[in-house]
């Protein structure tokens, strides 16, 4: 068995572990938050006239279920269904599934999140290794200052500069929403422009947020690898100065590939302000209506959806770092 396939069935048995535990943590964290919004609507629907029975059954209908029993029968319950895909109705949009309403939100996030983290991780690269350059000239001073105050900078902060300057200072870009309902959707360039004109705003706060910490990785890890024997020995033999740092960037880019893989699970859950100032229905903001509504299955479900991402996008960075990386692989070979 190679290296990547030893790794990745580890980290498939840890990843499955680890998604069960964080589901059972969030399985009793929703169901300890005071209110029941299942509860609250079947007592209405009694209020209303109905029998406890038909309350029941009507619930049932609209939600998917009624929490009966103990805690540990609405567990095993819950975890049934999950084994089986099935992670209940939302109340909060009756009758609709859970893994529908994530799916539908999951699709307006993964565009902005991917095309920003990208976006900003090619340009912190290409800055980094500029900036460890001239790290002691104006240009070098100023890269990294613009990537320190970048960094410092909340996500919910830029949002809100960048929503104030291009909608209300500069009203160049529409400040909520995915696409205009004027344009019918489909693919057609009216509404594909649309979709990218709502997004913009979105995207350049993802790549600008991540932008700091990229420039500042890149320019510690290129200055580390500067410092190593085998630059030295190049310089010894003259070899010239461009070769040199092709040799350097190649190997000062290998962590950050980890932390890139890294990144684009954990915005998954980081989107959430930023969806929020813009009003732009992802996952973010899926969450939030969820928490607000007390929907204890789209709260459970959204959680769930994270914490996959997250895991996945470790195996991920590991294989990835594995792959590209033969000193990785010769150890591993060697153990």
């Amino acid at each position: 068995m190679t290296v990547i396939a030893r790794r990745l069935a580890g980290h498939l048995a840890r990843g499955i572990v680890m998604i069960l535990v964080v589901t059972t943590i969030s399985f009793l964290i929703i169901r300890n938050i005071p209110g029941d919004p299942m509860l609250a609507r079947y007592e209405k629907l009694v209020e209303q006239g109905m029998s406890p029975e038909q309350a029941e059954r009507a619930t049932a209908v609209l939600y998917g279920f009624m929490p009966r029993g103990t805690l540990w029968q609405q567990y095993v319950d819950y975890m049934s269904g999950l084994f089986r895909f099935d992670l209940g109705r939302s109340t909060s949009v009756p009758g609709a599934e859970v893994t529908q309403v994530l799916a539908s939100a999951a699709k307006w996030t993964v565009l902005p999140v991917l095309v920003g983290t990208l976006l900003s991780f090619l340009i912190g690269v290409v800055m980094g290794v500029y900036a460890a350059i001239k790290r002691s000239g104006r240009l070098g001073d100023a890269l990294a200052v613009s990537g320190s105050l970048l960094h410092g900078l909340p996500q919910y902060v830029l949002a809100l500069l960048l929503g104030a300057v291009f909608t209300t200072l500069i009203p160049i870009l529409p400040s909520e929403g995915t696409a205009d309902i004027l344009f019918e959707p489909g693919f057609n360039a009216p509404y594909i422009g649309s979709l990218i004109e709502h997004a913009t705003l979105p995207i350049v706060t993802y790549a600008l947020a991540s932008y700091g910490g990229w420039i500042l990785a890149m320019k510690s890890s290129v200055v580390t690898v500067l410092g190593d024997d085998f630059i030295l020995a190049a310089e010894l033999r003259g070899m010239k100065r461009g070769i040199i740092f092709r040799y350097v960037t190649r190997n000062a880019i290998l962590p950050l590939f980890t932390i890139l893989a890294l990144s684009l699970g954990l915005l998954f859950g980081g989107a959430i302000f930023i969806e929020r100032i813009f009003n732009y229905p992802g996952l973010g903001l899926l969450l939030i209506d969820s928490i607000t509504n007390r929907d204890y299955a789209l709260m459970g479900g959204a959680f769930l959806l994270i914490t996959v991402a997250i895991v996945i996008a470790n195996i991920a960075a590991d294989l990835l770092y594995t792959a590209i990386d033969p000193r990785v692989r010769a150890g591993g070979e060697s153990a």
